[in-house]
């Protein structure tokens, strides 16, 4: 696999995850009409589409206006929250003067500002980049990939990380872990109304347990189309940011032989919530059936390959 045009390749890979993105709000307001659509033909005696039409009309801003509550929330939360989620810390210049300087001859070479840089006190060999703009952007490192990885590695890792930051995968993985979480909600909502009221009945006295369970189905189904979305653009980032780095530091095998190193560690996981942990640049949580659809990341081994083949 040669990684030819750069540029056309982040273009087109620009144009499919902003497709993606915009797939969120529609799939939300689409659930949102097939739930009204569930509720007025079940809970109604003589039902109608302009009864369906009528009440998603007027809810259906108030969806919107919660998705853009969530999004400013996101915005302004998700470097502190992050934080707290990996137990990171800012490394200063003091501390590890090698970590700023292949950062900032990296930044200054491709024109980029310097991110900010926290450490994890741990063992485990992993790093990622977070932020949705330019004050905000930071790239962390645990300690074991640190102190495993030679520099021409650790440059690797950070260009690959720089690369996420460059191409604005990080603002674009975060925005999407945020629609994940609110069909985590709904579904979460709509199974504990099965749940605790499944055995109520309605004015007509029909069971409600058929209704909620039918709001729950519909929750799950956005949860799990939501996720196919967000694992999709996460598996073609990774390639193209490993692509972007081995270009930014003209050395593919150093990332290679990182990966490897990465690969091999008994320590990968570093224990963190599922939906941080997507950021790292291995995440090794689906090793199960079906791995290849379900994983946020393509195979380890055939990025190491790509990689090689440079």
């Amino acid at each position: 696999m040669r990684y030819i045009g750069l540029l056309a390749q982040q273009r087109q890979n620009n144009i499919r995850s902003l497709v993606l993105v915009i797939l969120f709000p529609i799939l939300v307001l689409a659930l949102c009409y097939s739930a009204i659509y569930a509720m007025v033909f079940y809970a109604n005696e003589n039902p109608s589409h302009e009864m369906v039409l009528h009440a998603f009309v007027h809810i259906a801003p108030f969806v919107i206006a919660v998705i853009a509550v969530w999004f400013l929330i996101a915005y302004f939360s998700n470097t502190l929250l992050i934080k707290r989620a990996t137990q990171a810390r800012s490394l200063t210049r003091k501390e590890n003067m090698r970590i700023y300087n292949i950062t900032e001859n990296l930044c200054m070479s491709h024109g980029m500002p310097m991110p900010k840089i926290n450490i994890i006190e741990d063992p485990a060999l992993n790093a990622f980049a977070s932020g949705l703009n330019k004050n905000t952007y930071t790239v962390t490192l645990t300690r074991g990939i640190i102190n495993t990885l030679n520099d021409q590695e650790l440059e690797g890792v950070i260009a690959h990380e720089l690369s996420h930051i460059r191409n604005r995968d990080v603002r674009l993985l975060i925005i999407s872990i945020v629609f994940v979480g609110i069909f985590a909600m709904i579904a979460q909502i709509g199974f504990r109304m099965a749940l605790f009221n499944g055995g109520g009945r309605n004015k007509d006295g029909k069971s409600n347990l058929v209704l909620l369970v039918i709001i729950a189905v519909i929750a799950i189904i956005g949860y799990f189309l939501s996720i196919l979305m967000r694992f999709a653009i996460s598996r073609k980032r990774e390639y193209f940011a490993d692509a972007s780095a081995a270009e930014m530091t003209k050395n593919p095998r150093a990332l290679a032989s990182a990966l490897r190193k990465i690969s091999g560690n008994p320590n990968l996981a570093h224990e963190a919530p599922d939906s941080v942990s997507q950021l790292f640049i291995e995440h090794a949580a689906h090793k199960a059936a079906f791995s290849s659809l379900f994983a946020t990341h393509p195979p380890i081994q055939k990025r190491i390959e790509i990689l090689e083949q440079f």
